[in-house]
């Protein structure tokens, strides 16, 4: 089953009507369409943001509208990985990963973000590339360049859930503050479900960089239902 022209029409016309407060970031559903993959028959909605005047896009499966407990994976822009199947990251495996277990499961999003390299943009993120060519991990490569160590707003990801009227989701992530964020934004998170790519020679670096300095979830046994453990790891790395 997937959505029907006339909750498609429904989506797009609240969407269009909704008020924004000022300390939000939302988004404009402005289409829906058939995605017919090599993963299975998906929709796509495109989506346009005024607070970071990007275009963002959502990869639906079934009908997911006032649902909960959607599988959700939060995916980040990376051309090189994506698109180029780089092997300096693990971001293309994840993306196929989560379409093969939507797909699995019968229902699900995937939500892609125009963030790309940590929402530094392409060319900066090809600037941290050759840093790290030279010694610098993926987080003191950005610092370098003057930035945060992870600049994405997933606000962004909030908005988009709730013009689809998602009611809670089970997301597909390591990254706990992706979590955290995205619980700050009102987005109701049920279960975290682990997606852990084993590493290659080319990403272990990245990888173990990632668990060490921003507290990402990449142990093989990794709990399932770890939510409520997500603040004091946090509480841990300040200490």
């Amino acid at each position: 089953m997937k959505l029907s022209d006339e909750q498609i029409a429904e989506l797009i016309d609240e969407s269009a009507r909704q008020v924004c407060v000022t300390d939000q970031c939302c988004v404009q559903l402005v289409a829906i369409a058939d995605l017919p993959s090599r993963f299975g028959d998906f929709q796509i909605c495109g989506f346009v943001s005024p607070c970071d005047g990007k275009e963002h896009t959502a990869i639906i499966k079934g009908d997911i509208v006032g649902k909960r407990g959607v599988v959700t994976r939060v995916h980040s822009e990376c051309l090189t990985g994506d698109v180029m199947g780089s092997k300096r990251c693990d971001c293309r495996d994840q993306l196929l990963e989560s379409l093969k277990i939507i797909e699995k499961e019968g229902a699900g999003v995937v939500l892609y973000l125009r963030q790309e390299g940590r929402n530094i943009g392409l060319t900066e993120k090809i600037r941290a590339y050759a840093l790290q060519d030279h010694g610098l991990d993926t987080i003191d490569a950005n610092i370098h360049l003057g930035y945060q160590p992870d600049e994405r707003d997933y606000r962004i990801a909030a908005s988009i859930l709730k013009n689809l009227q998602v009611r809670s989701i089970k997301l597909l992530t390591n990254n706990p503050d992706k979590i955290r964020q995205l619980t700050s934004a009102g987005v109701q998170i049920d279960e975290r479900l682990p997606l852990v790519i084993p590493p290659s020679e080319y990403n272990r670096a990245y990888l173990e960089t990632k668990a060490k300095k921003s507290g990402h979830l990449l142990g093989k046994y990794a709990d399932t239902r770890d939510i409520s453990r997500i603040e004091s790891l946090r509480k841990r790395k300040k200490d």
